[in-house]
């Protein structure tokens, strides 16, 4: 079969030419677009010797079964070269139910870790000092809870908060787009977040309160444009909410940041990234007046794209993933994580997840691409991506403010109706034939070998459920019923809840009573058609 191009193949909208010449750039200016790496508008990267001074944080996303199970993958993960733990919480807990909810049946440990209570984030953290390790939480609707979770283990360890590193993803916005595990309205749910990232201000300098994530916008079959405009355009809606609260904009603003999906179009997806940054240091400091530096730099992690791989020829995905991170990389990823060959199956082996973590070292150690900063900051090609990427993104913006920002955006079904016509453009792209798919639609074999896939206990929802048993008998049931009535109080009125939520949690409230008491004030959401 011989490849040909695709001639009606656009890139951030614009059709691919065969060359690109200096003529293609007669809109570029090299000092004010693309600058030194470390400067403004760090086009480039934000630190002037990119991953001489720092290498990226390797950081494995993994989570299943019971916390016990779970632990055991981060030791094996960080005794093989893990640098940074990242949490994935079963479909329960991101929906804020305990274990023996019977709404959970089925769910439980099944794409991701059960943790129902204090008792469950201790044990998944066991034997982990958690002021030492960098941690990201997959977790939005139930963000505040989970943090306040990770917050009191930290504590009991005798950590002090001012030293915990990491991050919770807490893009409530991105969940009415793509994702839809909200619990409730769009409203109540950004006071939420706005109260986060004001109690981070206040308490946990070095960790991140937000991760305002285009990932699963882009896997809901979002283009790479629009993957930038409705994450950065959440990202200006979070700075409205936050600075509207009175908070000052350099006392949050250093501590917001991204995550992005990284799919196979490798120099689009370079240029999405450089782009970003751009954009975003212009917003910041033009727009609402940051002026504090570390308030202009976009820092983001990144995630291979896990929509990308197939069931078809499964260790194919070993080279997908290997050119997705390399594109990340020359990015200027601060964080990254490599998605495993067996992801369209079940969830990573042991061995699968360990070559994905070999996938980045081998980057780092082998490859020079941590030797200089932004190596294609210059060419015509990438640069004609970026600055189309930059303006498609100021277009788009201007129509999502005209219709009140993207909060209202949302509540009236716009991104989540474009990004729905762009997974269908796609899927009919695939389906005749015009993109090819290797192992799909393109070098396709009958024959299909089979490879080794992650058994999961099916047991854990009942190992769960004694596990809530047993602490509903054992805690103060009366301090239990305190701390979630000065919840339900907090709710009604306009305190930050991170307060309450941290004294229900050190009186072990379950995530689901808790979630239960929020409910009752804010209401729960339910999303009209976006099309």
């Amino acid at each position: 079969m011989q490849v040909r191009p695709d001639r009606s193949r656009t890139l951030s909208g614009t059709p691919v030419e065969k060359v690109y010449t200096r003529d293609r750039l007669s809109d570029f200016d090299p000092s004010a677009d693309l600058g030194d790496p470390g400067g403004f508008p760090f086009t480039r990267g934000i630190h002037a010797d990119m991953y001489r001074g720092k290498q990226w944080t390797m950081r494995q996303f993994s989570g299943f079964a019971a916390p016990e199970e779970t632990n055991r993958r981060y030791r094996y993960l960080l005794e093989h070269g893990q640098t940074g733990l990242s949490v994935a919480f079963d479909l329960p807990t991101l929906m804020g139910y305990d274990a023996d909810d019977p709404l959970a049946a089925g769910e439980v440990g099944k794409c991701g870790v059960a943790i129902s209570s204090l008792a469950d984030m201790e044990e998944l953290f066991r034997d982990i000092p958690l002021a030492e390790v960098t941690t990201s939480m997959t977790i939005t609707s139930s963000a505040a809870i989970l943090w306040a979770m990770y917050l009191v283990v930290a504590e009991k360890q005798g950590a002090d908060w001012a030293r915990l590193s990491g991050t919770i993803q807490n893009d409530i916005l991105k969940e009415y787009m793509a994702q839809k595990e909200y619990i409730y309205p769009p409203r109540p749910s950004m006071r939420l977040v706005v109260d986060t990232l004001e109690f981070g201000a206040g308490n946990t300098p070095k960790f991140n309160p937000i991760s305002i994530s285009g990932y699963h916008i882009r896997e809901a079959g979002a283009t790479a444009l629009q993957e930038l405009v409705f994450t950065l355009g959440a990202g200006v809606e979070y700075v409205k909410w936050a600075v509207e609260r009175g908070l000052q904009i350099d006392r949050f603003a250093p501590r917001l940041s991204f995550f992005f999906d990284v799919h196979s179009d490798f120099f689009e997806e370079i240029a999405k990234f450089r782009a970003a940054r751009k954009i975003w240091a212009r917003l910041m400091r033009d727009r609402f007046g940051a002026k504090n530096e570390r308030s202009w730099k976009l820092r983001f992690h990144a995630q291979t794209a896990g929509v990308s791989l197939t069931a078809q020829q499964p260790r194919v995905n070993l080279v997908r993933t290997a050119i997705q991170a390399l594109a990340a990389v020359l990015g200027g990823a601060q964080s990254l994580h490599t998605n495993s060959l067996d992801e369209a199956y079940a969830l990573p082996t042991e061995e699968a997840a360990l070559l994905a973590l070999r996938t980045q070292q081998v980057l780092a150690c082998e490859t020079g691409v941590i030797e200089a900063a932004d190596p294609f900051g210059g060419s015509y090609f990438l640069e004609r991506l970026t600055l189309d990427l930059e303006k498609g993104f100021f277009e788009q913006l201007e129509k999502i403010e005209a219709m009140g920002g993207m909060v209202t955006a949302v509540e009236n079904g716009y991104p989540q109706a474009e990004i729905a016509r762009s997974s269908y453009e796609f899927q009919k792209s695939i389906e005749e034939g015009r993109r090819r798919i290797v192992g799909v639609n393109a070098y396709v074999e009958e024959e299909h070998e089979p490879i080794p896939t992650l058994s999961i206990d099916h047991t854990v929802a009942e190992k769960q459920s004694a596990k809530l048993a047993k602490l509903r008998s054992e805690r103060d049931n009366a301090a239990v019923t305190r701390a979630l009535d000065n919840l339900g109080r907090a709710a009604e009125g306009d305190t930050n809840l991170m307060f309450p939520i941290l004294d229900a949690v050190r009186a072990y409230a379950t995530l689901g009573e808790m979630c239960d008491v929020l409910r009752g004030v804010f209401g729960v959401y339910s999303e009209q058609s976006a099309v």
